[in-house]
């Protein structure tokens, strides 16, 4: 490995790695929890979901202590990290909901029944807690909620989309948990996901009023030519709640904080960096290709909007259409679409991760990709655009070291591409 090849490589890890720490909710958590005062009189219980409920819940036992009655965390599989002294931990399926995450939700529906006025619910909302947390309505069954979330996954549909019709499937979405704690107040503490930070949409807001309509259905089901079952489809077409009286939330994280944490490691290091956007929302393969033309005019001279050495970022949440039947995730299909076009290019590096260290049903966080990453591929007569096509970028990036693997970070705020020009 070449010294500028290898120079762009430690720093691409050192940028990895240390945006990722800046963005742990624990500092965040507990700056929110000190603006809020528990004095109500009555018991407050903690319930924390999503892909960083035990970090957010362990921040959250340690400000409070004692204040706590009692508690549940639901969260992925891998990524409770060891028991929170008073709660209960159920880790559960993700991105498609499976037979424990009914189970970790029931024992919260039952601890927040039959609350007083006086009681309160502080309420840990992260990403991914649309699977996790799920009771499905009446005349639903878990089977259909797998289904409709497997449709919509694979014909490209956005989070917004995607949640859009989730929560209308579901007991304890779109407002509908918070009428459940009725009368108790339920205050949630959220780290977001969903570009827009829109409160009704992160993990299908449990306690926010909903904000979407039937025409928002039918819109969807036509765009990607949906075929769901008459009964399904009549839940979809049912009035959610567009009022709460007892529910208050406060956002604590984003991936536009996300940008500017990894812009200040960049510099850090000495790069100019960029912040492109923080709503990038494309197909992820025409994102990579996207910031590699960016790459290419850098180096090229023909932009000079930006300064050498330079790291030019990109965060939000891509989609991928999937048609093949391979393996990978929405950051690997970006890095990999990229390398397509940095093909040659030795002083350029994109990469593109999850900060929740995991892309897809994969184990890695995303992919990284250099110049040579194409020959690298064509020596072992892999074809980018064959790959691509079965939407199997995991198996690819592990035959050249083009994988990003963190593990589960504790976090959760969208992904980051960084594209670094020496």
């Amino acid at each position: 490995m070449n010294c500028i090849k290898s120079k762009l490589r430690n720093d691409a890890q050192i940028i990895i790695n240390k945006t990722i720490e800046a963005v742990m909710p624990e500092k965040a958590v507990l700056s929110a929890l000190s603006q809020k005062k528990f004095e109500s009189g009555g018991k407050v219980y903690l319930i924390a979901i999503g892909k960083a409920a035990y970090s957010m819940a362990l921040a959250a036992k340690k400000a409070l202590g004692d204040k706590i009655t009692g508690g549940v965390i639901v969260t992925k599989y891998g990524h409770a990290k060891g028991t929170v002294e008073g709660l209960s931990i159920i880790e559960a399926g993700h991105p498609i909901p499976d037979e424990n995450s009914i189970k970790g939700t029931q024992p919260v529906l039952d601890m927040t029944s039959d609350l007083s006025c006086k009681d309160e619910v502080l309420f840990l909302i992260s990403g991914g807690g649309s699977a996790l947390f799920e009771k499905p309505i009446d005349g639903i069954t878990l089977g259909d909620i797998e289904k409709v979330t497997e449709k919509l996954m694979y014909c490209g549909a956005d989070i917004v989309e995607m949640n859009t019709v989730r929560k209308r499937l579901s007991a304890v979405k779109g407002g509908r948990f918070a009428i459940h704690c009725s009368p108790a107040k339920i205050y949630s503490v959220v780290l977001s996901d969903v570009i827009g930070d829109r409160l009704d949409f992160i993990a299908s807001g449990p306690a926010y009023p909903d904000s979407s309509s039937a025409d928002d259905i039918t819109g969807i089901i036509k765009k990607y030519n949906l075929d769901f079952e008459p009964h399904i489809i009549k839940k979809l077409k049912t009035d959610m709640p567009k009022t709460l009286n007892n529910a208050e939330s406060v956002i604590i994280g984003s991936v536009g904080i996300l940008c500017t944490e990894a812009a200040d490691v960049a510099r850090g290091l000495g790069y100019n960096p960029v912040i492109l956007c923080s709503t990038l929302g494309c197909e992820a393969r025409e994102g990579g290709r996207f910031l590699a033309a960016i790459a290419r005019e850098i180096q090229d001279g023909k932009n000079n909007s930006f300064i050498k050495p330079c790291a030019v970022i990109a965060g939000g949440e891509t989609v991928v259409t999937v048609k093949g039947n391979g393996k990978g995730g929405r950051n690997q299909e970006f890095a990999l679409a990229a390398a397509d076009l940095i093909d040659g290019y030795s002083d350029v590096i994109i990469f593109s991760v999850g900060s929740d260290g995991t892309d897809g049903p994969t184990d890695a966080a995303g992919g990284i990709v250099d110049g040579d990453t194409k020959q690298d591929l064509i020596k072992k007569n892999i074809k980018i655009a064959d790959v691509l096509n079965n939407n199997d970028s995991y198996n690819a990036l592990s035959e050249v070291n083009g994988l990003i693997i963190t593990g589960a970070t504790g976090t959760n705020v969208n992904d980051f591409a960084v594209v670094l020009c020496r």
